[in-house]
């Protein structure tokens, strides 16, 4: 038994490399495992519980991990690491993300497009620049850092604050934080309720996100045998702050926060059991294939992959000789780069490796600094392009629920009343330029090309906080200007999210 209680925090500790290998085999499979089998009910259950069957499960099915972006861009930080070393930087991280070849989303898709657009790495998950800041993404993509760092949270955190903050902030960075920090927990840590309790001791007390974790963790203890309650209680208090432009007033919820609190149910409910870990993670919904894939990562390092049961990894030896899409790792070389890592760090931070053993100088875990977001009110009215209150000049063509227009000069102004707003629209292949207006002043002159050639619906085209509470009134101007590779001038609104 490897278990840490909380008295030997900050002690030597020594795990064989045989036992580190397995674990680490287990972390990785555990993600696997989890996103493939999640898959097929992602956002397909929004604000209920899935009922019924799931989904049954074939050995083959983790073949869907290969293409899953849990793993590959997750695991493109990790060769971020393995090219600039342990001390590489935020910009170093926002510059893979930058030249990324994949297809992104929410907070990711936003910080890539500002990065194309000049905005550093350390600005490009902030709110002025990302409307998806306390988005999912990070906390989907933050596995490397734990699993890097065994017994050392505080490590972890460290790499996930360099890393987190290209393209999330405040909540969204806090996801990946809590994650990394209880993979590193598991490596000495069999309870799964004291390893989300080492997670949680890395949250700044007072954020949103330490606050939904802690009420997980004690209504947990209440209702021990009912998770369903408690995913209640998490729907009632946690759900209905979701600044997402696709989920705000809306029953999608791609928040770290709500997801987050998720991952803990399953690994809390589920009492060490992969199966049932597996299963109530999936079961809570939203981003239910996300949420089991960090579960069953974090459960797989108590467990180790031998501990895994045999039905659920059966089908990873057939696929291990492939690569990730997108990377140069199969499973067994990112196994490899992370064992090579972890060494490294336990060596940087008072240990090492020594006669097929590592010692690790364990780190309480201990709340990171970052800088909270959640002054933007809450989502109020969302005023649909159909509404009369929009005033339209020139030439806009109604296409579906969007007014579209591509001609120079074309206008669409609206008042509001509140603290904040998205203008949400599509991005398009075909996106131009746009000049929006604030209060009657120039703010900002943005385009909505997505850098793919696929459209991406109900997104941030220009977004602004921390106004002023009161009446104010937003313009968007087509100017007529092609973006980039895009192939036409074309600029579409769907509505307007009015923040209070």
């Amino acid at each position: 038994m490897l278990a840490l209680s909380a008295a030997a925090w900050g002690a030597d500790r020594e795990i064989p490399m045989d036992t580190l290998r397995d674990k680490v085999e287990g972390g990785w499979a555990g993600q696997m495992i989890g996103v493939s089998f999640g898959a097929p009910t992602e956002f397909r259950h929004l604000e209920k519980i899935i009922e019924g069957d799931l989904p049954e499960w074939k050995p083959e099915m983790v073949r869907g991990a290969l293409n899953q972006d849990d793993l590959y861009v997750d695991m493109t930080f990790a060769q971020v690491l393995d090219a600039k070393g342990l001390d590489a930087t935020t910009a170093d991280f926002g510059e893979m993300l930058r030249d990324a070849r994949f297809r992104l989303w929410h907070a990711n898709l936003a910080a890539r497009r500002a990065l194309k657009r000049g905005v550093p790495a350390s600005k490009s998950g902030t709110p002025e620049f990302n409307a998806h800041a306390n988005d999912i993404d990070f906390q989907i993509e933050a596995d490397f850092a734990g699993l890097m760092a065994p017994g050392m949270p505080r490590a972890a955190g460290e790499l996930c604050l360099r890393a987190g903050r290209v393209m999330n902030h405040g909540d969204g960075i806090l996801g990946g934080v809590f994650v990394a920090a209880m993979y590193s927990a598991a490596f000495f840590e069999n309870d799964p309720a004291k390893v989300v309790e080492a997670g949680l001791a890395m949250l700044p007390p007072a954020s949103p996100y330490a606050r939904a974790i802690a009420d997980t963790l004690a209504w947990s203890r209440e209702t021990p045998g009912d998770w369903r309650a408690v995913w209640k209680r998490l729907e009632e208090k946690h759900n209905g702050r979701e600044a997402c432009p696709n989920g705000a007033l809306r029953p999608f919820n791609i928040d770290a926060r709500l997801n987050g609190a998720y991952i803990a149910l399953g690994l809390l409910h589920g009492g060490g059991d992969f199966e049932k870990t597996l299963e109530i993670a999936t079961r809570a919904g939203q981003d239910s294939d996300c949420n089991p894939s960090s579960a069953c990562g974090v459960l797989g390092v108590i467990l180790g992959y031998k501990g895994i049961p045999e039905k659920w990894r059966s089908g990873i030896p057939a696929i291990s000789s492939e690569k990730f899409r997108y990377t140069e790792y199969t499973f067994p070389t990112i196994v490899e780069s992370t064992m090579r890592r972890a060494a490294a760090v336990a060596a940087r931070n008072g240990g090492g490796e020594r006669g097929g053993t590592l010692r690790v100088r364990t780190q309480t875990p201990r709340a990171v600094n970052v800088a909270l977001w959640d002054s933007y009110g809450s989502p109020a009215e969302r005023v649909a392009a159909s509404s009369p209150r929009w005033v339209w000049k020139g030439e806009w063509r109604a296409e579906r629920n969007t007014r579209v227009a591509a001609a120079k000069g074309a206008e669409a102004s609206i008042e509001f009343e509140g603290a904040g707003a998205i203008l949400v629209g599509p991005l398009l292949p075909s996106g131009g330029r746009v000049a929006v207006y604030l209060d009657g002043k120039p703010h900002r002159t943005v385009d909505v090309y997505p850098d793919e050639d696929q459209a991406k619906r109900s997104e941030a085209i220009w977004h602004v906080f921390g106004l002023r509470p009161g009446k104010h009134t937003v313009r968007a101007v087509v100017t007529g200007e092609r973006f980039g590779e895009s192939t036409g001038t074309d600029v579409a609104i769907e509505d307007l999210v009015v923040f209070r």
